[in-house]
């Protein structure tokens, strides 16, 4: 039974995803469908965290807009994922990056690498 789900999932696979890590200011070109045309919305901020496998793998996303903090959680290999660009590399030291949340200006920010 397993053997036929794997065989599922390797078919749902994008051939070629952008390589990312926490920390890193990327911009999602997520497609967004209103009505009958379809057009390409960019999402630039920070990813947080990545989990899952397979098919199933998901990153969030976050950035502040107006002041206000917004969060959206992009399965990875969805084809409403046009592409992920990566701007900068961020370093960091974990994998899940919650205490931002709680931080605001400055404080925010994560450390680029060089």
């Amino acid at each position: 039974m397993q053997e036929i789900i794997k065989e599922i999932e390797k078919e749902q696979l994008k051939e070629s995803v952008s390589q990312f890590n926490v920390g890193d200011t990327v911009k999602v070109y997520g497609k967004i469908k209103e009505g009958n045309r379809e057009r390409v919305q960019i999402f630039e901020g920070t990813v947080m965290k990545i989990q899952g496998g397979s098919n199933r793998q998901t990153f969030t996303v976050r950035k502040t807009s107006n002041g206000v903090g917004v969060e959206k959680t992009w399965p990875m290999h969805s084809p409403n994922v046009e592409k992920v660009e990566v701007v900068r590399k961020g370093k960091v030291r974990r994998a899940k990056l919650n205490y931002l949340k709680n931080r605001v200006g400055k404080k925010a920010k994560v450390k680029e690498v060089i």
